[in-house]
């Protein structure tokens, strides 16, 4: 096992930062303002959980400037004796609600960790109960999944601009303030609030970002931190979009290798990929419909999406072998309409997509450009060519530069390893992006490896579960190099 080793490289920490401009921006701006109170009650949904608000600065270069309420929930330790402090989980996404999570979703967490922490959450600032990034639906319905050429490439721009203006009119100030460094702030006035003199974190997926921020802004406030599937904040877009076409065909290999050998596949025998391609066919012919949402039709792009999606938990592999087999059969003709044309006038909807344009800087100089992306990502993905990862660059478009929070190497200095638990398989968040995570973190991060399948593992694994726990309560990493066994997915 790997013990805790401290450091004395704050001012070494400093200087990196600042020489990559990623110090803080001031003293007040790094540090929560004193007094910092939660005022807990009795959750609405489940009194048995306590939910409360904490106020804290729209923009942190302006702390005593205007305020939010940022939403959070717990649920005390179990076994006061036993109590250790409290675990923070950062809810992923973007846009997952961590109040929810506490109150209705707490069983994620093992008996052992709710009889030791407090569990914490909260929905981050932009989403949820916490000041949500509101906008236009028209606006949001006119967004393009795919572009098609110069002049669509063109009024997206425009579009993109009109949607940024929207938002900001509708949301208010907090709108320009929804990247991650902001939310990494608000963690730390968290961590403060809850009485903590260092944060115990559990991040999944997009709030790995979350994590991995802090890390580098507090790194001697973090005791302990967990990454579960986690993001790789160091990539151009060339990169990012190529890890995600790898992954997301690896994951559709997967699924056709256990359809080949499990007699709960629907399509066991049959050559998947010849029909997948034949689906493909007929959804760039506009004469795929959903079989769960009759008369609404499938572009590729959405067939891909959904298929992707059904790959996260490997007990969603059978429905979406049957979900292929539905449209296979199907052979109607179209009379299928899309559910985007429809006018919704002056309503409004959340858009908590909008952190990621603050958190990435995916830029595209022209249609040519991005087609060039797009025919490299078929070449690494031939069955599944859209993942969601293409409709980043589209949504973003035209998003001022510099964004808020732009991809960086890490340069994490901890007293404590981080650690990354990552899955082989994952269709999400890439084994590739875990282990370049792990390069960057160095010393300071060990890669605990769950040879399965699946978007996360410490509910999936109980090898992982097991050394997951053992970590946030003693602060001891597994060996590096530390791997659990796949659970085969169920027939």
């Amino acid at each position: 096992m790997l013990r805790v080793r401290k450091s004395t490289v704050g001012w070494a920490v400093a200087l990196a930062l600042t020489a990559t401009g990623l110090a803080p921006v001031s003293p007040a701006a790094a540090r929560p303002q004193p007094g910092l109170t939660i005022d807990w009650r009795p959750c609405l949904k489940d009194v048995t959980a306590e939910c409360g608000t904490l106020s804290l600065p729209v923009d942190w270069r302006r702390p005593r400037g205007e305020r939010f309420d940022l939403a959070l929930a717990r649920r005390t330790a179990t076994d006061p004796s036993a109590r250790i402090g409290a675990l923070v989980f950062g809810p992923g996404g973007p846009g997952d609600s961590g109040v929810d999570r506490v109150v209705t979703g707490s069983s994620r967490f093992s008996a052992e960790l709710r009889r030791r922490f407090d569990i914490v959450s909260f929905d981050p600032r932009g989403t949820g109960r916490s000041h949500p990034v509101v906008c236009s639906t028209d606006l949001l319905a006119r967004q393009p999944q795919l572009l098609a050429d110069q002049a669509q490439f063109d009024a997206t721009l425009a579009g993109n601009a009109l949607l940024r203006a929207d938002c900001r009119a509708r949301t208010g100030p907090l709108y320009d303030h929804v990247d991650t460094t902001s939310a990494a702030r608000d963690l730390d006035a968290v961590r403060a609030a809850l009485g903590e003199r260092q944060l115990t974190f559990h991040g999944s997926s997009y709030g790995t970002l979350l994590g991995q921020r802090y890390a580098e802004l507090f790194p001697h406030r973090v005791r302990a931190m967990v990454l579960e599937a986690a993001m790789d904040h160091s990539l151009g877009i060339r990169a990012f979009l190529d890890t995600q076409a790898v992954t997301a065909e690896g994951a559709f290999d997967e699924f056709v290798a256990w359809c080949a050998r499990s007699t709960g596949c629907v399509l066991k025998g049959r050559d998947i990929r010849e029909v997948w391609a034949e689906l493909h066919g007929r959804a760039a012919g506009g004469t795929l419909t959903d079989p769960d949402r009759p008369g609404v039709a499938l572009t590729p792009f959405e067939l891909s999406r959904l298929a992707h999606k059904k790959l996260y938990e490997t007990h969603w592999w059978p429905e979406l072998a049957g979900w292929i087999v539905r449209m296979d059969a199907a052979t109607t003709p179209n009379t299928a309409s899309s559910a985007g044309d429809r006018s919704t006038g002056d309503a409004v909807a959340p858009y908590p997509f909008a952190v990621f344009c603050q958190d990435w800087s995916l830029p595209v100089r022209d249609y040519r450009e991005y087609a060039g992306h797009l025919r490299r990502m078929a070449r690494l993905a031939p069955d599944l060519r859209y993942p969601p990862a293409v409709f980043a660059p589209v949504t973003c478009l035209g998003t001022p530069a510099p964004v808020a929070n732009p991809q960086h190497r890490m340069r994490v200095r901890t007293d404590v390893p981080l650690l990354l638990a990552a899955t082989v398989h994952d269709p999400a968040s890439g084994y590739n992006w875990a282990t370049n995570v792990a390069r960057q973190l160095g010393e300071h991060g060990v890669l605990l490896t769950y040879q399965g399948w699946g978007h996360g593992s410490y509910t999936t694994s109980p090898c992982v579960g097991g050394a997951v726990d053992r970590y946030l309560t003693s602060v001891v990493a597994p060996r590096p190099g530390t791997s659990c066994p796949a659970i085969e997915p169920s027939s």
